[in-house]
């Protein structure tokens, strides 16, 4: 079974597309979903063991795919990963900025320390790929580059320093798509909301319990998938979105709609997923339950 695109065959042959934190969940899916669509993709992370896994899936499925570790929060490893890829491929025609990740503790229990760490990950490293990507190639030859933020609308509780970081990259991509236009480039974000995804598994305890809670809370009652995210940034690399800039689009089931005066409705399943990634398989949390409690 090969990966089930709604997207056409050979839509991006002879590209060459950057995909970060491509080691697991929505990276790895993203990576999968360009490769099966004729994308040369250069996956991006520090674990190589990861990244060399996923490789052998794209490569098992007849796709093209080639490894760069890299820390995205040090300057000289950004700067040697984008050279890496010009490198072996000659080109960066798109850029997936996924790699991120976050902690749950409430705003006034964040150290110092865990802010600046968060906010270097999902901000400072997003933006010294972006900038080298553009510097390096783009700025000549064009491109399109979709930044992944999160469910930031109306603040988020117990992530304030993620919420930031996130919210920075929002306006930080809103600068770069008026900027880099006369470039040809266009920069874009997707927004996922509650994904069952390999992430879910990283969080403690504590926090897997309040994920459990997830689906009754919004209007759509599920969990999204990782292959629902990748459709959308397939699309904001796609030509069709040739007009499109500067946009966001959220893939979350309509989380931030279900305000106060909104009343749950009974349960429900209508919404239906789209299940097109072959290899996904669902996170530990929600197969095996919540582990023992820890403390960080």
């Amino acid at each position: 079974m090969a990966y089930q695109s709604v997207y056409r065959p050979g839509l991006f042959g002879g590209q060459v597309v950057v995909v970060t934190g491509g080691g697991s969940g929505i990276g790895r899916c993203t990576a999968h979903e360009l490769a099966a669509l004729g994308a040369t993709v250069a996956i991006v992370g520090r674990d190589m063991a990861k990244l060399d896994v996923v490789r052998a899936e794209i490569e098992a499925d007849g796709g093209k795919a080639t490894t760069h570790a890299c820390d995205i929060r040090d300057e000289a490893q950004v700067i040697a990963m984008v050279d890496g890829v010009l490198a072996a491929h000659g080109r960066i025609d798109g850029l997936v900025n996924n790699a991120g990740g976050q902690y749950r503790q409430p705003m006034n229990k964040i150290s110092s320390k865990g802010f600046e760490a968060v906010v270097r990950l999902n901000l400072f490293g997003g933006f010294m790929v972006m900038r080298e990507v553009y510097n390096r190639w783009m700025e000549k030859n064009g491109g399109s580059i979709v930044n992944i933020i999160a469910d930031i609308w109306n603040g988020w509780p117990n992530y304030a320093h993620s919420g930031a970081a996130r919210g920075g990259m929002l306006t930080l991509s809103e600068s770069a798509a008026s900027e880099w236009a006369p470039s040809g480039v266009r920069v874009n974000c997707v927004a996922p909301g509650g994904i069952a995804s390999s992430g879910f598994d990283t969080y403690e305890p504590e926090a897997q319990k309040e994920i459990l809670k997830f689906p009754l809370a919004i209007p759509l009652q599920r969990y999204g998938n990782v292959a629902e995210i990748s459709g959308a940034i397939v699309y904001l690399l796609s030509p069709v979105a040739a007009y499109v800039t500067g946009a966001t689009i959220r893939v979350d089931g309509g989380a931030p709609n279900a305000r106060l005066c909104w009343n749950p409705p009974q349960q429900h399943s209508k919404s239906a997923p789209f299940a097109g990634f072959h290899l996904d398989v669902p996170p530990k949390m929600l197969t095996e339950g919540v582990k023992s409690t820890s403390s960080r």
